[in-house]
């Protein structure tokens, strides 16, 4: 459990800081009403947005690890909690401030992931049936159906549905690595939760920017948070084995409900990540005419 633990929780910082360096980077590229060359141009050159890139790509590295080896429940708390770290590396490096809220909820976070370190046990099983593995694929097609469907909507509702919806295809991620059959090249190639991995990567990634484009940033992340960590807490217990230490159920049950809980007031902070989002979102619409998030103030908008 200690290298899950080092693991999800070195994963966390590496989330946390590579959304405020991807938003430094993001800001310090020339605005424009059209995506243009220039613009992705000016985004490699910048070694903050290159060097926020590189920490999510190592935080995600990290995070295998941590879901190969802890219970969901407590891997998926501790690495969703990254908010917390960006909220703290965006007062160091954006000169944001905290509110009394956000306060409260680096805290929760921190007493949230206390609690639960200390009443997990060990991992369930990191295998499942077939049927499990066809399950994950057909989820992320049903994610990706209904995200063709939401789309077509505006507002704050719309913004939660596609955040929830990304929650999901974040969630069935967590749950393919868990159980992909990693023995070899041809097991991998074969296996239905490698295309389940990433579909529902790629698919949460896109309905996360759609949500942005529709609704606030606190919308879309709180329901995307909630569904991410909750979704494969519960399969995992309730299908992969996943317990807490015996006598101890009290203590992860509460530990998880008040680090999720710490997140979702934090969810505000989705904004430096949410604003990498949008920019990938318009790179791939590129030629559409821009749309204006909602409680951005100059319309700016970037996400995990």
């Amino acid at each position: 459990m200690l290298l899950g633990l080092t693991t999800a929780s070195a994963a966390t910082v590496c989330f946390g800081f590579g959304a405020v360096f991807q938003a430094r980077g993001a800001r310090s590229a020339p605005r424009a009403d059209r995506v243009r060359a220039g613009l992705l141009a000016a985004l490699v050159r910048s070694w903050q947005f290159i060097l926020g890139t590189l920490l999510d790509i190592a935080g995600f590295a990290l995070s295998i690890v941590a879901l190969r080896t802890l219970p969901l429940f407590l891997a998926q708390a501790v690495t969703n909690s990254s908010l917390a770290v960006t909220a703290v590396a965006a007062v160091w490096l954006l000169g944001a401030r905290l509110r009394r809220g956000d306060l409260a909820g680096i805290l929760a976070v921190v007493a949230g992931l206390t609690l639960l370190a200390l009443g997990s046990g060990q991992e369930g099983r990191d295998h499942a049936d077939p049927s499990f593995h066809w399950a994950l694929l057909a989820t992320t097609a049903v994610m990706v159906l209904a995200t063709v469907v939401l789309v077509r909507r505006q507002g704050d509702a719309a913004a939660a549905g596609l955040g929830l919806l990304a929650g999901v295809g974040f969630g069935v991620t967590s749950l393919a690595v868990r159980v992909l059959d990693a023995s070899g090249p041809v097991s991998v190639l074969t296996d239905p939760a490698a295309y389940a991995l990433a579909v529902g990567g790629l698919g949460g990634y896109l309905a996360y920017a759609l949500a942005l484009q529709r609704g606030t940033v606190t919308a879309a992340t709180a329901a995307g948070t909630v569904t991410e960590t909750f979704g494969p807490a519960l399969v995992g217990v309730l299908a992969l084995g996943d317990a807490a230490r015996p006598g101890f159920e009290w203590c992860a049950l509460t530990g998880f409900a008040v680090a999720v809980g710490g997140t979702f007031v934090l969810s505000r902070f989705g904004e430096l990540e949410g604003e990498s989002a949008e920019l990938s979102a318009r790179h791939r619409d590129a030629g559409a005419e821009p749309s204006v998030r909602p409680g951005s103030p100059d319309g700016s908008a970037m996400r995990r």
